[in-house]
């Protein structure tokens, strides 16, 4: 049985996934990195639901970028509008995991209206 390891930081959260068990919650894409995390109690904003359509969901894959699906079109669009995205930025919710990795969810990419306090 095939298991992918996957790294929340800065929260130090590995968790291990099963793809046979996609989706967990129904976040987003099945087997996205909002799905995992959410399912994993790692918090990631999501102001759209997981639609790809707000950016709040924004992460930096830092090790294993490469065993992510391909950014769709739209998603690049969304990321493109994201502060301080970078080359490896992707949408926690469009990003489907398909290997090893490690992803770092910035402290500025929150939303102000689901944080009361």
């Amino acid at each position: 049985m095939v298991k992918y390891k996957v790294t929340f930081e800065p929260a130090g959260v590995t968790v291990e996934v099963n793809p046979a068990e996609y989706p967990y919650g129904r976040n987003g894409e099945p087997g996205s990195l909002l799905d995992i995390a959410l399912a994993h109690g790692v918090h990631i904003e999501h102001a759209c639901g997981g639609l790809g359509a707000c950016g709040t969901c924004h992460v930096i894959a830092t090790r294993g970028a490469d065993n992510l699906s391909e950014p769709t079109e739209d998603e690049l669009d969304a990321i493109d509008l994201c502060a301080g995205n970078q080359l490896n930025s992707r949408l926690a919710c469009m990003a489907v995991v398909r290997g090893d990795l490690e992803v770092t969810i910035p402290g500025w990419n929150r939303n102000a209206v689901s944080e009361k306090g």
